[in-house]
């Protein structure tokens, strides 16, 4: 059956595995990392034989080094294997595997310090830890901030099916949206180059200078060498009415986990919950592989506001509606959801305008659209991602000369994002950020498909091939924007 077929029993089969692999993974994800440091010692971990009496009577967390082949398990789920690796399951132990699941983030001072905050922390095995993330620590080297590349989506198709079925809305989903298949095989494609996930904060922050002005600094990202950070960002998370009954989720909710999860409406009669979308889907693969995330940074998750946010409807138009002051408190609940498992919030502007087009005064009436129906349920935000990608300004750099610059600045923005299909394009100014972003869309990939017959240079390759991700199920050619 495919992943993204939709069979409740699947679902919940998967949901377990899941959290099976998740709790191998909270504990197995740094033990390949530490093996890397060359530290030498066996650390925490101990081979399966050779346990003393009092090791022995603790039960053991079995690391996978190949969860794959589980005909060699015995009937309780351990290796077959007596050389498997194990930690003993004491405070200890449940200590060190925590700081592993850090430092397999590059997180190393924090994992260090919890380390040499703990009871533990004369205990050898966490002194060689220690030791371990110093080492590896020392290795980092800082990326290059003006080299980090964005790449964006909209809501992912998860039934082809309905999405390109034909009808109104069927050629601009091909257009702009990615299925579920492709994005998942970006993921594991990018993630195989050694691109790692970092904050739009990341690349810059607001500090005061000597002069006691505030201003924008360049951040400092420290990467193993080799690897490539860049910034992820999907717009439009607002599950439009239109997208109803055509293969997307319905809306996003806070799962039994704490974590954020998404409904999806297969038919009138069932809602089924689960990874329909960008986020739990990007937050299953960083559970998984958990050194695709710098420090445990996530997506930019941008809204609208005249529809309402996340799949409830907030705007004002529904004030009237019973169910709209639950909408907001939901809402709100999720969005502070989002915030807390490391997402960054954005605005998309309140009607989806274009924003270097439109005039002052329609510009301004949307800005505080958005600040007095949307910033006020998810709290103040600093991250503007441009609808349509039009920017307020050409190339040059903003200044308060630009109206538009100021009024939004004075609206509490700091970073602006704009579209741009070249690798890399930043700009930090002394009061801001800004950024180019790439659609990784039908319309993208088909561009780059097309390229050499055409005469046209490959926009995609230093990300992925796109014949390798393009989703057979789409219609072709994909129209013209």
């Amino acid at each position: 059956m495919s992943r993204y077929e939709y069979d409740p029993h699947h679902l919940w089969v998967q949901r377990r595995q899941k959290r099976q692999r998740r709790q191998h993974m909270m504990v197995a994800a740094g033990c390949f990392l530490l093996a890397g440091t060359c530290v030498a010692g066996a650390f925490f971990f101990q081979k399966k034989q050779g346990h003393s009496p009092a090791e022995a009577t603790k039960a053991p967390i079995v690391i996978e080094v190949n969860p794959s082949a589980g005909e060699n398990s015995t009937a309780d789920g351990s290796p077959q294997d007596p050389g498997a690796v194990v930690i003993v399951d004491s405070p200890v132990g449940k200590l060190l595997a925590e700081t592993q699941v850090i430092a397999a983030g590059y997180d190393y001072d924090r994992a260090i310090e919890m380390l040499q905050s703990s009871e533990f922390a004369s205990d050898p095995s966490v002194t060689e830890a220690i030791s371990a993330y110093e080492a590896a620590r020392a290795s980092l080297v800082p990326a290059k901030i003006g080299e980090v590349t964005h790449v964006f989506f909209h809501s992912l198709v998860m039934d082809n099916s309905k999405a390109f079925d034909g009808d109104g809305d069927s050629a601009g989903y091909n257009q702009v949206m990615t299925t579920a298949g492709e994005f998942a095989k970006i993921l594991q494609i990018m993630y195989e180059k050694g691109y790692v996930l970092v904050r739009m904060h990341d690349l810059a922050y607001e500090t005061t200078d000597e002069n006691g002005m505030t201003v924008m600094k360049p951040g400092t990202i420290l990467l193993p060498e080799g690897k490539k950070p860049f910034v992820m960002s999907q717009d439009d998370v607002c599950y439009y009415p239109y997208m109803s009954d055509d293969g997307f989720a319905t809306r996003m909710i806070v799962g039994e986990d704490g974590k954020p999860t998404c409904e999806m409406k297969i038919d009138q009669d069932t809602t089924l919950v689960g990874s329909y979308d960008l986020v739990p889907l990007l937050e299953d693969f960083i559970q998984e592989h958990p050194d695709f995330s710098y420090k445990g940074a996530r997506a930019v998750i941008a809204f609208t506001g005249y529809e309402g946010i996340l799949g409830y409807r907030t705007s004002d138009k529904y004030a009237d509606s019973e169910t709209y002051e639950q909408d907001c408190r939901e809402a709100a609940r999720v969005a502070q959801c989002l915030k807390d498992n490391g997402w960054e919030l954005a605005s998309h502007s309140w009607g989806h305008l274009k924003m270097g087009e439109i005039d002052m005064e329609r510009f301004c009436t949307d800005t505080d659209k958005w600040e007095k129906q949307v910033d006020s349920l998810i709290g103040p935000i600093d991250i503007i991602l441009y609808p349509f990608g039009d920017d307020i300004n050409d190339w040059h750099p903003y200044t308060f000369e630009n109206k538009k610059f100021s009024y939004l600045y004075n609206a509490g923005f700091r970073y602006f994002c704009n579209v741009d299909s070249n690798e890399h394009w930043i700009q930090i100014g002394d009061n801001y950020l800004r950024q180019g972003r790439r659609n990784l869309d039908g319309y993208r990939m088909w561009k780059d498909i097309t390229a050499e017959s055409e005469g046209r240079e490959r926009k995609l390759e230093d990300l992925f091939h796109a014949e390798d991700v393009f989703d057979p199920d789409r219609p072709t050619p994909v129209p013209e924007m």
